[in-house]
């Protein structure tokens, strides 16, 4: 891919477009960006990690109290974001399973990236998670303590291709040069082998192969998806204070299920989660250009949202709370017939249990491929959790037009993945049970 112009964009915007682009070019040219002493450089060094990564917690998805917070409490999260799609290679395995000594190349070169970066948005924070494929490898199967069955298509309006590779390596960070070097580190493809003042002893190149057709990168956070009106299809209707495309906030706290909610309890991949990715386009022309911010704020939240002007311009009037009391969820129904358009938040939170969110959200916009989109992240118990809360957000029993069902007539899922992933102390190449 070819470097984005300079001269045309703010720091902030060609960082991120490098990111999207990858690579050791983008990696120095982010890197040169990154101490050019413009204004938006605060010229803070990144924090180092630590000594012990021991100390770091049990679950691989501990990133909540390594986060600031907004104004309202809400997990402020990670401004950059790359999915690395991995493959096993041929010279890691023995009859088709991961060798005793791809684990330790892997597991050592993942503690160097702690020792590196403080594990937390300033610094890194990253997850690894593994395919129903990778551990079709083993001929022992998963326990029935994790639910992790292959991703297929959750309704008639998409055809998606499945993430059927090995794992899947989530880095995140503040700082868009923290997830360029961190990706060239793992690979090799750096002549200086240290990261942060961190030599790196190993790396992932004898391990795992890069399935870059499926690499996936992206960004989140308060104007910057205002900052790619120069991209095709994104219109420059989107507001200067959304952090997500489509206009409004969204993670908020009281609406995301916990760390804890989400957490394996028992079994041997005790402390690990289940991560479903869903890959999708976002009509956004259509959405910001035919409809007006009330018939938005209905389709995104509910008409009670939009009559009674609960939202704001981007949803900060929200709060810690999506705004949807019990009554407003059990009134989903009676909208669609009666007012003729329900919201997409108002249909999700028919997925509740027992009154409480299921699904941890980590999602991300995106212009990979030159158009808007988002990579939806959810982390949840198993991976039912988020079929569940996905037939009640589509709202096939409703009685409502097509294009008044929430947001669906503008989102177009194109791929999907079911991931594992284990507790800290099985994330390198884990049998498929551990306790067999």
């Amino acid at each position: 891919m070819t470097l984005p112009d300079r001269s045309t964009l703010s720091r902030r915007e060609y960082a991120r477009a490098l990111v999207a682009v990858g690579g050791a070019t983008a990696l120095s040219a982010c890197l040169d960006a990154s101490s050019d002493g413009d204004e938006n450089d605060d010229g803070s060094d990144v924090p180092p990690g630590t000594d012990d990564p021991d100390s770091l917690p049990a679950r691989q998805h501990a990133w909540n109290e390594f986060a600031p917070r907004d104004d309202d409490g809400n997990v402020s999260p990670p401004a950059h974001h790359v999915l690395l799609p991995l493959a096993l290679t041929e010279r890691a395995t023995a009859d088709g399973e991961p060798t005793a000594d791809a684990r330790d190349i892997t597991e050592s070169t993942l503690r160097t990236l702690e020792r590196a970066y403080e594990w937390s948005t300033d610094g890194l924070l990253f997850t690894l998670g593994y395919t129903p494929a990778y551990f079709e490898r083993f001929d022992a199967d998963l326990p029935e303590t994790v639910d992790l069955p292959e991703p297929e298509a959750l309704t008639s309006r998409e055809d998606p291709a499945f993430d059927e590779f090995d794992a899947l390596l989530h880095l995140a960070s503040d700082r868009p040069e923290v997830v360029l070097e961190v990706e060239e580190g793992l690979f090799g493809e750096q002549e200086e082998p240290e990261r942060n003042g961190v030599v790196l002893e190993s790396d992932l190149a004898d391990v795992f192969e890069r399935v870059d057709e499926n690499r996936r990168t992206g960004f989140v956070g308060e104007g910057l998806p205002a900052e790619h009106t120069d991209v095709s299809n994104v219109p420059d209707a989107v507001p200067e204070d959304a952090p997500f495309f489509m206009g409004f906030r969204s993670g908020f706290d009281r609406t995301q299920a916990s760390e804890g909610r989400v957490t394996i309890d028992s079994g041997p991949f005790t402390d690990g989660t289940t991560q479903h990715v869903s890959s999708m386009d976002i009509q956004l022309e259509v959405w910001f250009e035919q409809e007006n911010h009330y018939q938005r704020v209905s389709k995104m939240f509910s008409p009670e949202h939009a009559a009674a002007e609960l939202v704001g311009e981007v949803g900060e009037e929200l709060g810690t709370d999506s705004g949807l009391s019990d009554e407003r969820i059990e009134a989903t129904a009676a909208d669609a017939r009666q007012e003729g358009v329900v919201g997409h938040a108002q249909k999700a939170a028919r997925g509740r249990e027992d009154g409480e969110p299921r699904l941890l959200r980590r999602d991300f916009n995106t212009i990979d491929g030159d158009r808007p989109g988002l990579h939806f992240v959810s982390l949840q118990h198993e991976v039912e959790d988020f079929v569940r809360v996905r037939e009640a957000m589509t709202g096939a029993d409703l009685d409502v037009p097509s294009a008044n069902n929430g947001i669906l007539h503008y989102i177009f899922v194109n791929r999907r993945g079911n991931y594992l992933l284990p507790p800290r102390e099985l994330r390198a190449l884990p049998v498929a049970n551990p306790d067999a």
